[in-house]
């Protein structure tokens, strides 16, 4: 009964954050959704992308279950599933992701949640696992990179939330007060904290 309840909780976010993640992209022009938006070319179609082949990897070769689709070997990987190349088009990223969805979903409803995998560029004692972990594993990549998401969409045009559903109109005006009360605890926290540095030296 508690492995069920497990697996339907960490499957149903799952769920959820892929969705998420795919809705930051949505109204985004092509070079918006993969320009580099930080130091290190993070970009939000890149980071699809990427959780993709996250999934297809984890829920697919783990378990003996390969996707059929080409794959770079995990031993030759350098960062190319963290952008899109000029041959790729929003909708191939996309498709892929979303088939990665429907053969992760298979992997995960046949198998119980102690099933054995194992994860070949996991060093020693680590790489013999199994689905409640893979699963965690996974869970855990998705959410670290929807919220990295988050942050890129909200400095390209302010859209914040999780789901369409329950976004709300920016108040502009509120957004910049808000803002300036913390620029402002900030500038008036920085001299405290120089001075405490200097008296216990």
């Amino acid at each position: 009964m508690i492995d069920e309840f497990a697996k339907d909780n960490l499957h149903g976010r799952l769920r959820r954050d892929r969705r998420s993640l795919l809705w930051k992209l949505d109204g985004l022009s092509d070079y918006d959704a993969r320009r580099p938006l930080t130091a290190t070319g993070t970009n939000l179609l890149g980071l699809v992308k990427h959780v993709a082949t996250v999934e297809a990897r984890y829920f697919g070769e783990v378990f003996d279950r390969p996707s059929p689709e080409p794959l770079p070997r995990w031993q030759d990987h350098g960062g190319g599933d963290m952008w899109a190349a000029e041959d790729e088009t929003r909708d191939q990223i996309i498709g892929f992701y979303r088939r990665t969805w429907e053969r992760s979903d298979a992997t995960i409803n046949e198998l119980p949640l102690d099933a054995p995998g194992h994860v070949p560029w996991w060093p020693e004692p680590r790489p013999n696992t199994n689905l409640f972990a893979i699963m965690v594993h996974v869970l855990g990549e998705s959410i670290r990179h929807a919220g990295h998401a988050d942050i890129l969409r909200e400095g390209l045009d302010g859209r914040t939330g999780v789901r369409p559903e329950n976004e709300m109109q920016a108040d502009e005006e509120a957004r910049a007060a808000h803002c300036a009360k913390i620029e402002q605890a900030a500038r008036s926290a920085a001299p405290i904290k120089a001075q405490r540095l200097s008296d216990v030296t």
